[in-house]
């Protein structure tokens, strides 16, 4: 944070970290326009954390919200309405296309042709209302204490489904879609496509909350799901589809393109692919707007756990304490030799943390600490790689864990808590391990720190300790037993409270633009999540999950280890291009049920999956968050992959050790967790050293590095004779190494080599 200073000559390094970057397809509104973007923005974030503290409109108010159920609204009818109100400012807010920077020109035509999209959006949504009001209407039958949806009550209303509802909402859809991909509007002025997809996503919602709180839901899923469910949940998957592509790009819908076509032609299929009979339009696309697809685990947590940080990352935005943290941890870290690459690792790792998203992070604090690291040295894709290698690491920081924990936690059942907890020892493990190979990267290339005067100065920074009680508090609610909803609530309130001991007083004016800020970012998670869940509905709906379990069931007869790597390699491959929350999610669906069939404890597999998810953002060829800092840094997006990889190479081992040892995921006696703690940290300097060929202050030979992996390999096994075998070997190397000085390898005697 800009820290208050007594003097011109206080140096403040972090200014703007905090500052959400804008994405090129992102429309900048002004006047009438950015008025309601952001009254929109606003209204939806805030509807989340009422909604999510049983806070009730209607009594605040008096104005009753029709067929909605009061508050806390039913399950499904909340996550509908969550997709759609992100859906709706996603298109208003993203367009189809890069804006570029001379400005294309208009085209009218197009536009009149989006106008004229409207009459059937109108249609359908005069439909809708009809539906509504004979639904309200009290005169339909009732089963299972239950109204019954029309179509089922025998009513003519089941060929209005078709013929006034669905088709025209499919035209509208698809209309739209095409023609954004088209029409050119002024990135200050609303394009009409845009206005007819916000329009859809509502209509999508407007059907579907009254459908599913009928009888009818209990059809859902099945042969027998209404007609207009199947038409609403087209349209729905293709809106989510196409919000996905302009937020996220096109890696994850391409995946869920794949799965959709699999669905398809899936009894076409030979061996563990097939299925037994096609599956149908209306069964599929009925079963996929449902708690077992968009509406299950991924869609749950978004609308809960996720947007709840994202409103708390956004209230510590508005107090610029993501400043402060950047700030803090140069004036702790930056004099030691390297010093910009150890801030990278101690700030995108904190930040990181909470905002969920690993090339994002990277796009915010890769701008200050790239340009640093290549200042005092480190070569530019070195640079990029460390901070894409921070950054992802942030994700397996306990407590958020960048919302994958709270995933997991719907995922498994298993409290949020113990989740946090077992993540301690894996996450130090990660973030020792880069600090090792950043430490030793200086010590080859002879860097030094930064100086006194190029720092902030952390006596003033202490004093403002402070700003960490948001975390506190966080920290302690969750471990005092409250949930996570409540914790998260008061560790925001206490971002706005302590917001008034420094210059960034947040009063009415700054909260209402950390709800807009909150609304406006949620919008790429909620869209990958929902996209994430069309997958987990093919999983759920052709068993394909279960086929590959029975795989890795085979393949483990012949070697368990050989199952895990099998495993490894598929959790990668799936979460490549994916953000990783999707990426888990995924990957949760299909590998995770496999490995617990092995035997392996549900909380050790799914922490297996959830590393190999969050690792695919450095994971060559396809790696975001590396791609992300060579942006930054200028240099070669597959160097710096290859780069980041390389630094990020002790969490590909990582996951071995639940399997090896679980007191690595603090499961046993204290005794037992402190010593695998202790030998796995060695085992990871060992490891670390090996990779970086330098050891106890010298340049290594190649046989050297390779024992040094090896000690490490056997220090990571966790049992008391590999403890033994790899002290004694790293004791050996040392000896070696001191005595007889064998020659350096000729490659990493250069300067600057890398």
């Amino acid at each position: 944070m800009t820290s208050v200073t007594e003097n011109q000559e206080d140096v403040v390094l972090a200014e703007g970290v905090d500052e959400e970057p804008v994405e090129r397809n992102r429309r900048l509104f002004d006047g009438p326009a950015l008025i309601v973007i952001s009254l929109l923005a606003t209204l939806y974030a805030a509807f989340h954390m009422l909604a999510l503290n049983g806070v009730s409109i209607s009594n605040m108010t008096g104005i009753e919200i029709g067929f909605l159920p009061q508050f806390p609204l039913e399950t499904w009818n909340f996550r509908i309405v969550h997709i759609a109100g992100a859906l709706a400012l996603g298109f208003l807010l993203f367009a189809a296309r890069i804006f570029p920077e001379t400005e294309r020109p208009a085209t009218p035509m197009l536009s009149m042709a989006g106008l004229a999209l409207f009459i059937p959006v109108a249609i359908a949504l005069w439909t809708v209302i009809g539906f509504i009001n004979v639904v309200n209407s009290g005169t339909l039958p009732e089963m299972g204490g239950l109204t019954t949806w029309p179509a089922f009550a025998g009513t003519e209303i089941y060929g209005q489904e078709v013929t006034w509802f669905g088709i025209p909402l499919l035209i509208a859809t698809g209309g739209a879609i095409v023609l954004g991909w088209f029409e050119n509007t002024a990135r200050g002025r609303f394009a009409t496509s845009d206005l007819v997809l916000a329009a859809c996503g509502i209509i999508v919602a407007l059907y579907l909350v009254p459908v599913y709180s009928t009888a009818a839901r209990n059809a859902v899923g099945t042969p027998f799901v209404p007609i207009g469910v199947a038409f609403a949940a087209t349209a729905g998957a293709a809106l989510i589809l196409e919000l996905t592509r302009r937020v996220a790009g096109l890696a994850l819908v391409i995946i869920t393109g794949v799965f959709l076509a699999y669905t398809f032609t899936a009894h076409l299929l030979p061996g563990i692919l097939a299925v037994q009979s096609p599956y149908t339009w209306q069964r599929f696309f009925g079963h996929v707007y449902s708690d077992a697809g968009i509406l299950g685990p991924t869609t749950a947590v978004s609308s809960t756990y996720i947007i709840l940080f994202i409103i708390f990352a956004a209230f510590l935005q508005a107090s610029k304490v993501g400043d402060y943290f950047v700030n803090f941890a140069f004036a702790a870290a930056g004099r030691a030799r390297g010093g910009p690459a150890k801030v990278a690792i101690f700030a995108s790792g904190l930040m990181g943390m909470i905002n969920g998203t690993s090339a994002g992070n990277v796009v915010a604090t890769g701008s200050l600490t790239i340009p640093l690291m290549k200042k005092v040295g480190y070569h530019k894709k070195t640079a990029g790689a460390v901070e894409a290698a921070a950054s992802t690491g942030g994700q397996i920081m306990p407590p958020i864990m960048g919302a994958g924990a709270f995933i997991m936690a719907e995922i498994t059942g298993i409290p949020y808590q113990e989740i946090a907890i077992a993540a301690i020892i894996p996450a130090i493990l990660y973030f020792a391990s880069i600090y090792f190979m950043v430490d030793l990267e200086a010590a080859k290339l002879g860097m030094r720190g930064m100086r006194e005067d190029e720092l902030p100065k952390l006596a003033k920074l202490i004093r403002q300790i402070y700003l960490f009680i948001p975390i506190l508090i966080l920290i302690v609610a969750l471990f005092q037993g409250y949930s996570v909803i409540r914790a998260g609530t008061l560790a925001t309130a206490a971002a706005a409270a302590v917001s008034w001991l420094t210059p960034n007083r947040m009063g009415i004016r700054s909260i209402l633009k950390a709800f807009e800020l909150a609304g406006v970012m949620s919008i790429q998670i909620i869209a990958v999540c929902a996209c994430a869940g069309i997958i987990v509905g093919v999983i759920s709906l052709t068993g394909v999950g279960a086929r590959f379990s029975s795989m890795l069931l085979d393949i483990a007869e012949a070697s368990q280890l050989l199952a895990l790597f099998f495993a490894m390699c598929i959790a990668i491959l799936l979460g490549m291009g994916m953000p990783t929350t999707a990426a888990y999610a995924v990957a949760a669906s299909v590998v995770a049920p496999g490995l617990v069939n092995l035997g392996i404890p549900p909380l050790t597999a799914h922490f297996f999956v959830f590393y190999f998810a969050v690792v695919s953002a450095i994971t060559p060829p396809v790696a975001l968050a590396s791609y992300a800092a060579a942006g930054i840094s200028g240099s070669n997006p597959m160097e710096t992959s290859v780069a980041s990889f390389k630094i990020g190479i002790s969490a590909f081992v990582v996951p071995f050790m639940f399997f090896y040892n679980s007191a690595i995921l603090m499961e046993g006696a204290w005794y037992e967790v402190a010593r695998a703690g202790v030998t796995a940290t060695f085992g990871v300097f060992l490891l670390s050293s090996g990779v970086q060929g330098w050891f106890m202050g010298g340049r290594t030979a190649w046989f050297i590095r390779a024992a040094l992996i090896l000690a490490a390999l056997f220090m990571i096994e966790g049992g008391w004779i590999s403890d033994i075998l790899g002290v004694g070997t790293a004791v050996a190397i040392f000896f070696i190494q001191k005595v007889f000085h064998p020659a350096p390898d000729a490659q990493i005697a250069v300067r600057g080599a890398d």
